[in-house]
Formats: C-alpha cells, structure tokens, sequence
C-alpha cells in the first residue's frame, strides 16, 4: 500500500478513459479555508467506487464539489473526457449525474410519485418510461405510490431519494452515507439496494462512514484524511490491509452474515 502517491492514487483502476475524473482538487466552503487538498478520484464505467474515512477527512465534501454544490479552487474535473468543473448541479444532471444527499433528501409534503415526477423536471415526457424501470429496481414504491414522503420512515425515505436520483437516467450516481441514521437492518438494504443500482448499469460513488460495510460491496476504494487521498485500491482488498486497518478500522471483526447478504443478492463470493 502507498500513501499520496500520485502513480498510487488509482491502483487497482481498469484500463480506458474515465467516465468521471478528479484531479487534484482543492476545494472548501470559507475564502481561503481548503478542506480538499489536492484529492484525487477516478470512476470507470459500470464501477462501484467507495470514499471512506475518519470524520472531517473531508468525504462530503468531495462529493459536493462532484456535484457542483462545493465550488473548486483548484484542479479539474471531467465526465466523459469533458470538462465540467464548477457546472451547476441542474447542469450536472442534465449531463447524466445524479446525487442523494445524506438528509433532507426528499420533499415530504409530496407522494412518493411526485416526489419521481420531480426526478425528471428538465425532461417531463419522459416520466412514464422511466417510472416503469425504476419502480422495478425498487418494486416495494410500486403500491405507495399516493403515499406522502413525510409519513415515511428513514429508509424508505432513502429508497425514494435513490429512485428520484435515478429518474433522468444518471450515468453517474453520488451517494452521501445512505446507510445514515438506520438499523442494521436497513442499513443491510441501503448496501443491497446500492449494489442493485449498480448491476443495473449506474456507476455509482458512495461516501460512507460505515467503511466496513461500503468495502464489501466496492470495486474500488479511496481512504480520505485530512482531504487528501490516503490510500487507495480494491474494495476488500482495504478491507485487510493492516494498515488501513489500524489507522481506519480499527480491530476489523468482519460482520459475516451483511457479508453473505450482500454476496447473496449479487452472486459474488463471500469474504
């Protein structure tokens, strides 16, 4: 394992062009306050890529600046080879990025199906369409559908935030620590239902600080501290490394029933 090393920084990568890439980001929310120190991350078609790390490592706020909502001092950001560092959130979706923030991730005085209607405000006409594929990624909405968002609990209100994100047809789906918040139970689903949108053809880049649980269901991953690229490589490969371990992890006491779950739902061999 490699700390910071530029060549290091995407160990573990596929070959071929990105479909997203940081380079070097240098990003925060005060004049003259960085909380991204030149923070790097690539995402490859069809990848599940995890951001893990301690607290105020600057995780979120990748992902904000991914998505337009943290403004980038320094460095760049391209989708599909073009730049698009800076380009506004609405912007960003309409070129196929989607993002379920942590909280407030849904309009609670709305039913669950505006709450999809409003997935596709720059594109109305196609809401029957995409309706159809999400409500089958995500089957358990199909019957709710005249619920309000606000009856719901924590989970399913997640579920709605992930299928809303998904309504334009994102080639590239953010995720804030959807497990946020939940029981272990739910938060088995959130993992599930991540790995589900992901086998659907979503790339996908998760922040998580349930870092165990989110390097059993990644490709890749990247350890953020102090916002700088830390480590890198595949998902659970981290997971054993001794050092990410002693530095991140802590005691690492695998949860081998979540981890036969997850390999349940995706075919994939267990830990």
């Amino acid at each position: 394992m490699t700390e910071t090393a530029a060549p290091a920084l995407h160990r573990g990568a596929p070959e071929g062009e990105p479909l997203l890439h940081a380079d070097r980001l240098v990003a925060g929310y005060l004049p003259g306050v960085n909380i991204l120190q030149e923070c790097s991350l690539v995402l490859h078609p069809g990848e599940l890529v995890g951001i893990i790390g301690p607290n105020g490592a600057g995780k979120s706020t990748l992902l904000k600046a991914l998505f337009g909502l943290v403004s980038i001092r320094e460095g760049a950001l391209t989708l599909k080879g073009e730049d698009i560092t800076n380009l506004r959130a609405d912007a960003l979706v309409g070129r196929g990025v989607g993002f379920v923030p942590q909280t407030n991730n849904v309009f609670p005085s709305l039913t669950i199906e505006e709450n999809l209607q409003m997935g596709v405000y720059q594109a109305p006409q196609k809401f029957s369409e995409r309706l159809e594929v999400v409500l089958d990624l995500f089957p358990e909405l199909t019957h709710r559908r005249k619920q309000r968002a606000g009856a719901l609990s924590g989970g399913e209100r997640q579920m709605v935030a992930m299928a809303r994100a998904l309504m334009p047809e994102p080639s590239v789906l953010l995720l804030d620590e959807p497990s946020a918040g939940l029981s272990p139970v739910r938060q088995d689903e959130a993992f599930l239902r991540t790995r589900r949108i992901n086998k659907a053809g979503v790339s996908v880049v998760i922040v998580e600080q349930n870092a165990r649980r989110a390097l059993q269901i990644c490709d890749r991953a990247y350890v953020l501290d102090q916002g700088r690229n830390a480590y890198s490589g595949p998902g659970r490969e981290l997971m054993h490394d001794p050092k990410v371990i002693e530095l991140y992890l802590g005691t690492l006491a695998t949860d081998v029933d979540a981890a036969r779950a997850v390999d349940r739902e995706t075919g994939e061999p267990g830990v």
